[in-house]
């Protein structure tokens, strides 16, 4: 199922609905008022959506007269992780460090901003600072539907509810600043990440399972496009980790709930920053590439859908990095 948040005009509230051949059916009228966190915790929520959808006066409406809002418009919680080898590999590579051997032995990820959650078409005002070396990252993301603590891999799939698109907007010059602090990325990832467009539940994805022994991957390409032009190509299955490996190192110790929200980190090639550097080894002439103003990102992964984003710049002309010390 495709399950979206969604508003319309004259309705303050959050709608929620599922989506079928560009209808989207609402599902507050038969649920009533809940998001889809609580409705993804309901004992045998798709077969009774399956029945709702059949009843001759439920409320739809055409998927190109609604605003979509992220799938999960304030989750719990955020954690970004760094699943993809080729990424953190070239990354380290371009600037002259060895492969760490620490990623080979236990997935990690860091804690985003939770509340900075933005939506299909929605344009991503950005303050001045942000300008300095912004960049996208082509990823994907899992949506905790159950809560589990000390999750064993061999288990951790059943708590996956569905995936969507994760553009996690980052300012690489006050990552790369604050980094060297050894804490971090903090303000130089915590202002905009895009999710969407749908909460694509798993059933949806069976005929793109790839098994392993330490839990399921997804064989489900990967583009992004800045302007219309292909900037960036990967492929879902070439994460290192699985969710699940990643579900059972956050889960240790510690309880995941409904609406957490797990980034599987960039796919290799994925970012400007991996691709800036790979091309300066080939050509010291090269001139690097970052976002700017008016730029249009465009992600999409197979049988999840896309995302489209307007970069705006902010009236507000304050600057943290005039205020170093």
């Amino acid at each position: 199922m495709k399950l979206v948040t969604y508003k319309i005009k004259n309705i303050k509230t959050h709608q929620i609905g599922v989506i079928k051949n560009d209808i989207i059916f609402n599902l507050n009228n038969h649920f009533g008022n809940i998001g889809l966190v609580d409705l993804i915790q309901l004992e045998n929520y798709q077969s009774r959506i399956n029945t709702v959808i059949c009843e001759k006066n439920i409320i739809n409406h055409k998927l190109s007269n609604v605003t979509l809002l992220p799938p999960i418009p304030k989750p719990n919680s955020f954690r970004d992780a760094y699943a993809f080898r080729q990424h953190v590999e070239t990354c380290r590579r371009n600037r002259g460090a060895e492969m760490i051997k620490e990623f080979d032995e236990f997935p990690v990820f860091y804690f985003s901003n939770h509340n900075s959650m933005f939506s299909d078409k929605d344009d991503i005002e950005l303050m001045p600072d942000h300008f300095e070396k912004l960049d996208f990252e082509l990823e994907f993301a899992a949506i905790i539907g159950k809560k589990g603590k000390n999750i064993l891999s061999k288990n951790a799939d059943k708590y996956i509810a569905g995936f969507c698109i994760l553009n996690d907007i980052s300012a690489r010059t006050l990552q790369s600043e604050e980094m060297k602090l050894n804490l971090g990325p903090a303000k130089g990832k915590d202002f905009a990440n895009v999710i969407g467009p749908y909460l694509v539940t798993t059933d949806e994805l069976k005929h793109k399972e790839i098994k392993t022994p330490f839990g399921k991957k997804y064989d489900l390409e990967m583009r992004c496009y800045v302007n219309g032009d292909l900037i960036s190509s990967g492929n879902t299955k070439d994460m290192s980790w699985t969710f699940a490996e990643i579900i059972e190192r956050a889960s240790y110790g510690v309880e995941l709930v409904p609406g957490d929200i797990i980034g599987s980190g960039t796919v290799g090639g994925g970012c400007f920053l991996e691709i800036n550097g790979t091309k300066k080894r080939a050509d010291k002439n090269y001139i690097d590439r970052w976002l700017k103003q008016g730029d249009i990102i465009k992600m999409e992964i197979e049988s999840i859908g896309n995302i489209s984003n307007k970069i705006i710049k902010s009236k507000n002309d304050h600057s943290i990095q005039k205020l170093k010390k």
